[in-house]
């Protein structure tokens, strides 16, 4: 009974860390592969470098999209974009 007295703020700190670090990064890393899974042709996003475009091409089999921007199109891997930029992107364009 003794040891689990001395154990007892450990656990604690492990189970505080896992609620307030670990399961939001978990939860986090699957709504960002959600979005890369839900782009379609014509979506206007934003990369994580800042780079604005519109989406004219998507590969599944290399998880890649080719972006058209003013400077031609470029190829980016999906995890590339940004979530939360883009949704911004589109949250200002439809007001």
């Amino acid at each position: 009974m003794e040891n689990l007295g001395n154990f007892l703020p450990l656990i604690l700190i492990m189970v505080v860390a896992y609620f307030f670090m670990i399961r939001p990064q978990i939860k986090r890393q699957k709504d960002e592969k959600k979005f890369a899974s839900t782009l379609k042709r014509g979506d206007k996003v934003i990369t994580k470098s800042g780079l604005h475009g519109k989406v004219v091409e998507l590969n599944d089999k290399d998880y890649s999209c080719v972006i058209e921007t003013m400077a031609g199109r470029l190829k980016f891997d999906r995890s590339a974009i940004s979530m939360e930029m883009s949704k911004k992107l589109s949250a200002e364009v439809k007001k």
